[in-house]
Formats: C-alpha cells, structure tokens, sequence
C-alpha cells in the first residue's frame, strides 16, 4: 500500500507541478513582433531565412517577378537534375531508382552503369555484414512499438561495433552512410517482426535481404511472410523511396543533421538526431496521421462521393471537432510550397495504377475529392498567406496501406529514403568545414535577485 501511496504522491506532484512549469516557460507573444524574431526560421511570407548554401538539392516554389516574390508549380531538383526527369528517365528503362538516386546525391553526378553496378554490389555486401547476434540483442531483446525509437536504437548501437566510430575523414563518413543506407531497412523491418511478435502475438519471422534485390524489393521481401510483391508495387515503393530521398537543407531532420554534424560529432549521434527529428507528426510522422484521417473519414462519412458532407467533415477537423482535434487536415500544404509538390504530383501519376490493381478505386476517389476541396475549406476557414495543395504525406499514406504495409512502417519507409540526403548534406557539412550553427535566443527574463531559503514563501 505504501508503494501505491507513493506513486500516487508523485504522480500528483508532477500534475501540480507541471502547470507550474507550463506557466513559467510561456512567454508573451507579443514580444516576438518586438524583437522581430523569426519563429520557425520562416518570415512573415513564409520564407525560409537562410542559414546556410547547399549543392545538394534545389526546391523552387516562386519565380521573381518585378521584384516581387510570385508561387509557381513546384520543382525539386537533386543536384541540379529535375526529380521528374530523374523517375522518367528510369522507368523509361525500367530500373529501380533509388540506388541511382544515393549515387547521384553522395557524388553529385548520375552513375554509368558500371558505377551503379559496384553501388549495388557494395549495399548488398553491407546487408550481409551486420555484426553477429546484433538482431538478438538489440532488436529483438528491447522491441520497441514505435520503430523510429527502434531505427535510433540500432543506429547508435552501430557505434559500439565501430572501430573508427569516432573519425569523420570523408572516406570513413562515406563508408558508414553506405553501410546505414543498406542497413536501415532491415532495422525497420526486422524491428516491426519483433514487435508484431512481442506485443501482439503474431508469427515470427526473419527473411535475410537477397543480394540481387534492390532495397525496395528487400523491404517487401523481408516483410512479407511469403515474400511475394508483384512488380508494381516494388517500382511504386521505389518511386516513394526516390522522392523522399531529399528535400532540400532547411527541413527539420535535415537541418538536425547540419547542426549535430557542425558539433563534429560521429555519424551515428547525426544521423539518430536527424531520425528523432523525422518521428515527429509535423515532419515524417504526417504521412501515418494522413492514413489514420482517412480511416477515420471513411467511418463517418455516409457517402464517400457526397462532396458537402466531406467539406463538413474538412470543417469539423479545422474547427478541432473531428478526428484528433488538432485542427489539421493531414498532408495538405507545406512550408514551401503553395501551387503543387512537385512530389505528390510525381507520385499521383502511379497511385491510380495501384488502385486498380488492389480494387481499392472508390478510396483513391475519396482522396482525389479531399484534394480537390480541402484548399477551398481551408481558405474560408483561415486566414492563409499562400495557396495550399497536396504534399508528397497525402498520398504516401493510400500508396503504403494499398501495399498492406503496416502504418508502424510509414514514417520508418520516409526514414530509409531520407536516409540517402542526410548522408550527402553531413558530407557536405564536414567538408565545408563550417562554424558550428548557433543561432541567437534574446533573454526577455527580468532579472531576479538571490532569496535565502528561509525567506522564500
């Protein structure tokens, strides 16, 4: 009784305390207009305030007219080449993309097809070399049921089996980034196995990576307990990975990366803050909230075709009235892009193929009307600076539950993508050998004078 008492006590502790803290940590918003401060490290217009240079990809969301800033289509470009160029180009020789896309990120060039070769033959060997028991004792001794906290585990674990954890010569950064862009998937995957095991009493099972697959093949390999994928999916798992392959230097992971990296710390405390970062649902976790909105949506509305009972249903969740009450419609808009993401415009050409193949047509439709409305719900019920569309989140969600993936493996997925720019933009951190990144926080606490304890009340 005593020990319930006690935890009681605590418990009640931190409740009363916590209002305390909530109180002395809010801060008068007022005084970011005085003191012009960037909140977000956005301006007024939402542009971002440049921080640093980067050669590693290019995002356009506006063209420069008179002076004045105008919204455009979007454009992404890995270094220097058109992302749409890039997935038309290796479907058009039906190859998987996301190995070439590593190549051309880490080494600023596309690869001959001997180059992408050796790419290849070295992630299929670092596949191979993950240490002896690593699996047992790491992944499944601890499973975790949210596998970004699994991905960051395993990642700072690597540095215990590292012999040259510590050495941050770009040859030495290039091998271990190699080795995380061929072992993130099995992390992923094998983390989610255990925790299917461990918490919710499915079967058990390990499929080693193939070294002939490409890794979107492997993903869906090693996930599956029969290991079979049909060609689309794996070309449209591809795609995803290709697309979430980088975005730019001023995103919350990647940013996370440049800052840790500017510490000179080791690659597995950069790449884990960047995966931290990533976890959160305002960054790589949105494409599983856009997933479980849409459930949601399909259980309350009556007619999925009705379009003014989907904008009621819009208006309920910017009102905080329906689903989680956040007041968010899940993957519509972006911090930069206003007209269209040219990675959701890239993915939508391939989800209606997938739709047909799995018979789920009536949920695309369901998503192409929310893309429709959603922009119109949202201007007449906030006051926004530029257009809205759909992020490259709004459709990820349907593409991965249209492949039976578990929503566990949503932001994972983004994760092993992501994996290949974080890579380039620590290499290209380190390289420049920059100051550390430090930005300025002003102090608007009064000053206090020192009370001796026995005069505290």
């Amino acid at each position: 009784m005593g020990s319930n008492l006690n935890l009681e006590y605590r418990r009640d502790w931190i409740r009363k305390m916590a209002g305390v803290c909530e109180a002395s940590s809010t801060i008068d918003p007022t005084l970011f207009d005085k003191y012009e401060v960037k909140r977000g490290l956005r301006d007024l217009n939402g542009q971002g305030v440049l921080t640093g240079l980067t050669e590693v990809s290019e995002i356009r969301s506006y063209t420069v007219v008179d002076h004045d800033l105008v919204p455009c289509e979007g454009k992404l470009f890995y270094q220097g080449i058109d992302i749409e160029d890039i997935v038309d180009g290796f479907l058009h020789e039906k190859r998987f993309g996301y190995e070439e896309v590593v190549y051309l990120l880490l080494f600023g060039e596309l690869p001959t097809e001997g180059q992408l070769e050796d790419l290849k033959d070295l992630l299929a060997e670092y596949r191979k070399s993950l240490p002896t028991g690593f699996v047992r004792d790491i992944i499944m001794k601890a499973p975790s049921s949210d596998l970004m906290n699994t991905l960051g585990r395993s990642v700072l674990t690597l540095y215990s089996y590292d012999e040259k954890a510590d050495d941050t010569s770009t040859e030495n950064v290039l091998r271990q980034c190699l080795e995380l862009v061929a072992l993130l998937p099995m992390f992923a995957v094998y983390g989610y196995q255990a925790a299917n095991y461990f918490h919710e009493g499915n079967s058990f099972f390990l499929h080693p990576p193939k070294w002939e697959y490409s890794t979107a093949e492997n993903i869906l390999h090693m996930l599956r307990a029969d290991s079979q994928f049909t060609p689309l999916e794996a070309k449209i798992l591809d795609i995803a990975l290709v697309l979430h392959a980088e975005h730019g230097g001023g995103n919350n992971s990647t940013f996370t990366d440049h800052v840790v990296t500017s510490s000179g710390t080791d690659t597995y405390a950069a790449i884990s803050a960047a995966l931290g970062s990533l976890k959160g649902p305002r960054h790589g976790g949105a494409n599983k909230k856009v997933s479980l909105m849409f459930e949601d949506m399909k259980n309350v509305l009556n007619d999925w075709e009705d379009e003014d009972e989907i904008r009621t249903y819009l208006t309920a969740l910017l009102n905080r009235q329906a689903f989680d009450k956040c007041g968010l419609i899940y993957g519509m808009g972006h911090a930069v892009y206003s007209i269209s993401d040219p990675r959701a415009k890239t993915f939508r050409k391939f989800v209606r193929k997938l739709s047909e193949e799995k018979g789920m047509m009536a949920e695309y439709a369901l998503y192409e009307k929310v893309e429709q409305l959603a922009p119109e719900v949202i201007a007449n019920e906030r006051h926004i600076y530029k257009g809205v569309s759909a992020n490259i989140d709004f459709y990820s969600g349907l593409v991965y539950s249209m492949l039976g993936l578990p929503t566990e493996l949503y932001t994972p997925l983004f994760a092993i993508g992501r994996i290949a720019g974080w890579s380039a933009h620590r290499l290209e951190e380190l390289v420049n050998a920059g100051k550390i990144i430090r930005p300025a926080y002003k102090a608007v606490c009064p000053h206090k004078e020192y009370i001796p304890m026995h005069e505290r009340k």
